[in-house]
């Protein structure tokens, strides 16, 4: 355990000052591509425009002798493209396997001034940060960043969500959090095949209205991930940084994917992962505030004033509470309209 003053200074002679706040941008959508895919390599630039975080995945959706190609092919898009401000994330392969350290060495050696994120997979405990922080601070140093790059965890493992708390804060470098549902599942031994969602097998069911205990008994289907969700985003809550949710592996499912992303958003995630394009604008609605949620958080805002006391607005009491929950709301409303024309008119900001 490193004391408080030791915390923020770096880890390496001549890498940079960690970040003491994390900076926030818009990050409504983690879209993943694949940088061996020569087609899906071409269209970058069109995606880049559209989404606020693009990846390039170098682990499980890379076949094992494609994981080269797929190193290479993302240190030759990050050089041959100016994202603006869309965020460059990439998720390297696991620390137990053959290929991350190669990942590391050649992404923040080649790239590392346009990498803004380094999403680690099948995190399990504070001590895979804390391997992964030593290492980049060295490569930074080596590479001259002025700048560090962030660490962004993946819980998808039972020992994982255990010491969700102790990775959250292993370090001033940690960005956020991401659910993995699909791998979390197998280390769960739940009995599910789904990527997220939900399960029809999952459920309540009403109780019996007669004799016949089939008759009349309406079914709700539950959410498998609400304690996971929850618990990641009080873990990220207490540490300042941010929690997303995952892949919704469903593409034609639209409507179940939109439901899933904004019980996440509801709960308090900033984001979801978007594995095809037509989830991009799913994710860009859900994971923006209504203009009619907008104009409620100004209008109780301005009615209170210094934040004390309470008023009645639309026959509702509004305190302090409320205030804090409206200015959550408009804090996000004002960051999300620098970055898109169209939400800044509909917010009227």
């Amino acid at each position: 355990m490193r004391s408080p003053r030791a915390f923020f200074r770096p880890l390496a002679v001549g890498a940079p000052v960690p970040n003491v706040d994390i900076p926030f941008k818009p990050s409504r959508m983690i879209h993943f591509f694949d940088p061996s895919n020569e087609k899906m390599a071409a269209k970058v630039p069109d995606i880049a425009a559209k989404v606020d975080i693009l990846l390039g995945n170098l682990e499980d959706a890379v076949k094992t002798d494609k994981k080269e190609a797929a190193r290479q092919g993302l240190v030759d898009i990050a050089k041959a493209n100016d994202f603006g401000d869309t965020q460059l994330w990439t998720r390297v392969n696991s620390l137990d396997s053959p290929w991350v350290l190669d990942d590391l060495i050649t992404l923040v050696t080649e790239i590392g001034d346009k990498l803004d994120v380094i999403m680690v997979p099948k995190v399990e405990g504070p001590q895979d940060i804390h391997y992964v922080d030593r290492i980049l601070a060295q490569l930074e140093a080596r590479a001259g960043l002025d700048r560090q790059i962030l660490v962004h965890a993946i819980l998808e493992t039972a020992e994982g969500v255990a010491n969700v708390e102790e990775i959250a804060a292993a370090s001033p470098r940690m960005q956020g959090i991401s659910l993995g549902p699909a791998d979390l599942a197998a280390s769960r031994r739940m009995k599910t095949a789904r990527v997220g969602g939900g399960h029809p097998g999952y459920l309540v069911r009403q109780d019996p209205t007669g004799d016949d205990l089939t008759e009349g008994r309406a079914i709700y289907q539950q959410d498998l991930w609400h304690y996971t969700i929850a618990r990641m985003v009080d873990a990220c809550a207490m540490n300042g940084i941010l929690p997303f949710y995952g892949p919704f592996g469903d593409i034609k499912d639209v409507v179940a994917c939109e439901d899933q992303f904004r019980n996440a958003f509801l709960l308090g995630c900033v984001g979801a992962w978007s594995l095809h394009p037509v989830q991009i604008d799913i994710a860009k609605k859900v994971f923006s505030p209504s203009p009619e949620d907008v104009a409620h958080a100004k209008r109780v805002v301005e009615a209170m004033g210094d934040g004390s006391g309470a008023v009645m607005i639309d026959g509702k009491m509004e305190d302090d509470a409320s205030c804090k929950q409206n200015i959550v709301m408009l804090d996000l409303a004002k960051a999300l309209a620098e970055r898109d024309p169209e939400l800044a008119a509909a917010y009227d900001l």
